[in-house]
């Protein structure tokens, strides 16, 4: 059996869940996935019950786990808890304690919501990028950091910027490996020009490359030019690597493009341990939501589309990942549609609504699969 920790967590995130979970079930059944689950609390609701935003009993739960599948952390409700027990820790912990170092964001736009994007159609139509974030180190782990009081009587915050060549060569081995499967396009993504942490970047990923990866063409781009040709022309990339800070940025500018952060999925992953399994944490890229969490209009998509990634990343489950992905396409080429892609001439659906419309065109894939082969 394949154990998956689900962490539902804040907000909208246990109406998306209980989609994902459906969609889980579906291939148990038809597929004998051998996938079983298990569920825990983070964030606002771990800190509720608990006093933490992740216990030692759930990180635990996590560590033995083959994949975690997370929804959404946080709420103004715990907006004046102290900074180090905040909701967004716990998410912090997991990915440090399991070493989740490469961030994935894939930015695809479905032919269906080509006009949800801010970009005209023409420049985005068939965008398919992935942006590889390094997501343990840099500045937002770096020591030291604080805040303190000047003589002057001003204050001062410090963070500090610091990468090494492990934690460069191996997130940069993810982003040449992940190439080799798509375009064989690396751009890696810096600011060599005022940091001497983006010029050791700059050095290392070549060295990298040349030693082990001179096949997958590899280009190099200042980080604010980035964002400006994500903008000016996204097709160009293949696969983008960079470090934690600009891939904070860069991955939220590239969702943009799609039309709708209800679409979007990400995965956290770790290295390879000794027992020949990788951690690895899922999750979509929206925040929890609030102002629409146990409305029933959330748009469960993104998370379903991250458990594609986990079939796909985790479980080397290829063929239902596909399938997976072919059916989500198939329901918005038919017009279905949540609140936040809606458009007109679609028929609105609820969270349930879109969940169950998935699970009726996954039977009619399946069905038409069984036939052609018949």
């Amino acid at each position: 059996m394949k154990q998956i920790v689900l962490l539902p967590g804040d907000g909208l995130g246990p109406e998306v869940m209980a989609e994902a979970v459906k969609t889980i079930g579906w291939f148990n059944k038809n597929f004998s996935a051998g996938l079983e689950t298990s569920t825990g609390d983070i964030g606002g609701c771990s800190i509720d019950k608990h006093g933490v935003p992740l216990s030692d009993a759930i990180l635990k739960k996590c560590r033995e786990a083959d994949a975690i599948l997370l929804a959404a952390v946080g709420g103004p409700k715990w907006d004046k808890v102290d900074y180090a027990i905040r909701p967004e820790a716990g998410l912090l912990k997991l990915r440090k304690e399991l070493e989740l170092y490469a961030n994935l964001r894939p930015a695809k736009v479905f032919d269906a919501l080509v006009d949800a994007s801010s970009l005209k159609a023409h420049i985005v139509k068939g965008l398919d990028i992935l942006i590889v974030r390094e997501l343990t180190g840099g500045v937002y782990f770096g020591e030291p950091r604080g805040i303190e009081k000047l003589p002057n009587g001003e204050r001062r915050g410090v963070n500090t910027q610091v990468y090494t060549t492990h934690e460069i060569h191996r997130v940069a081995r993810v982003a040449f490996e992940l190439a080799r499967k798509r375009k064989n396009k690396v751009t890696s993504c810096e600011k060599a020009n005022v940091m001497e942490s983006g010029k050791l970047w700059r050095e290392e990923v070549t060295a990298l490359h040349q030693a082990e990866y001179k096949d997958v063409e590899l280009s190099h781009m200042y980080a604010d030019n980035c964002a400006m040709q994500l903008l000016r022309n996204p097709s160009q990339f293949d696969v983008i690597v960079t470090d934690n800070l600009f891939g904070d940025i860069l991955s939220d500018e590239a969702s943009m493009l799609t039309g709708s952060l209800g679409m979007l999925p990400s995965a956290s992953l770790g290295g390879i341990r000794p027992d020949g399994k990788r951690a690895a944490l899922y999750e979509p890229i929206h925040g929890s939501a609030p102002d629409i969490a146990g409305k029933n209009i959330a748009n469960p998509l993104a998370t379903i589309l991250s458990v594609a990634m986990m079939f796909r990343y985790s479980f080397d489950m290829m063929k239902e990942a596909d399938l997976l992905e072919q059916a989500i396409e198939n329901i918005l080429n038919k017009g279905l549609r949540t609140t936040d892609i809606m458009a007109e001439g679609c028929k609105k659906l609820s969270t349930s609504e879109m969940g169950a419309a998935l699970l009726g065109e996954l039977d009619a894939l399946k069905s038409t699969k069984v036939a052609a082969r018949a």
